[in-house]
């Protein structure tokens, strides 16, 4: 989200219905995030990235099929908003052939953070820099930082910014 808001790489986009997903999953995974530590993250993701809120894809939700029905409100959004892909960690549930009719591709998040290094290597270092020196409580040194995002998912992403360590 920080290459969308601060380095302008691309649009980022989600929904209401995105938004109480990951809430919800994170409030369970982490019983020691407050409610409104949870809210503040949510607005102010909402406000660091200009129109990222999608609506009216709702009505289309119904007509898509995906093995895990509870996942169509996010192809519903990508077509509504006319994304070129959905990224995501759960590959799983969004199958080729699917989303090929809606020419969309499946990105994991950290192919696609480490495909940003081809674009502007300085945008995603200085947002990198960013979200580590944001980390206040406590504070995260370059290898605490990078460790957490391989801890995340993100090994070739983390593998790529080591090299930079000292900037970040």
């Amino acid at each position: 989200m920080e290459l969308a808001a601060g380095g302008g790489l691309y649009r980022a986009k989600w929904t209401q219905d995105i938004h109480e997903e990951w809430t919800r999953n994170l409030a369970k995974d982490r019983p020691d995030l407050k409610p409104e530590q949870i809210a503040r993250t949510r607005d102010l993701m909402d406000r660091s990235v200009p129109d990222c809120l999608v609506e009216g894809y709702e009505e289309i939700v119904p007509a898509l099929k995906l093995p895990d029905e509870n996942d169509r409100h996010v192809l519903a959004a990508a077509i509504v908003s006319g994304a070129d892909a959905i990224v995501t960690f759960n590959l799983k549930d969004f199958p080729k052939p699917i989303l090929d009719r809606y020419q969309l591709d499946l990105i994991h998040p950290d192919d696609f953070i480490f495909n940003q290094f081809g674009i502007n290597d300085a945008a995603v270092l200085v947002s990198a820099q960013r979200c580590r020196l944001r980390l206040r409580n406590p504070p995260r040194s370059v290898a605490e930082y990078l460790d957490t995002l391989e801890r995340q998912g993100l090994p070739k992403t983390v593998n790529r910014l080591r090299a930079y360590a000292g900037v970040i």
